[in-house]
């Protein structure tokens, strides 16, 4: 997938700054910003931060989910817009944060047939590409992951 120059922004209330530090064997670990929180949310895998990520969508109420959610008895479960919710930092000051391996920021414009889709950005490299699930948006992340290690660690030739 060609990731196309995007320009550097956050662009929606829901953006997130995902700031990966360790990749140990596919498991990212690190820390996501966001607007309404001066403090970073850890997470380690990416399971960690889709159900963080969908915390935030859902006290904000945006993007709407386009089904509700269901848990393994059938049973659906509705959440609601938390009041009060106020922006503490600047998209500038979202975007001064890094990761140690890499810095990406995903913006989530639509919760449709239960997955996402957005746009993320990869920071250091200023490169964006669109994503049409939350599946397809870990392949990206990850297959970039895997091309800065590729880069750091050439292969040596016997």
């Amino acid at each position: 997938m060609l990731m196309a120059e995007s320009g550097r922004y956050i662009g929606t209330p829901n953006g997130i700054v995902l700031c990966i530090d360790r990749n140990d064997q596919g498991t990212i670990e690190g820390s996501l910003y966001h607007g309404y929180s001066r403090q970073g949310i850890p997470f380690k895998g990416y399971e960690d931060v889709i159900r963080k990520a969908e915390e935030l969508f859902n006290a904000l109420g945006f993007p709407h989910m386009g089904t509700d959610e269901r848990d393994i008895y059938g049973k659906t479960h509705s959440y609601q817009k938390k009041k009060g919710m106020a922006r503490v930092l600047k998209d500038e000051e979202l975007l001064n944060r890094h990761g140690d391996m890499g810095t990406f920021v995903i913006r989530v414009q639509h919760r449709q047939h239960s997955s996402w889709q957005g746009r993320v950005t990869y920071l250091e490299e200023d490169q964006s590409v669109c994503f049409r699930s939350a599946l397809e948006l870990i392949k990206i992340i990850d297959g970039t992951l895997d091309k800065l290690e590729q880069a750091a660690s050439p292969e040596q030739e016997e």
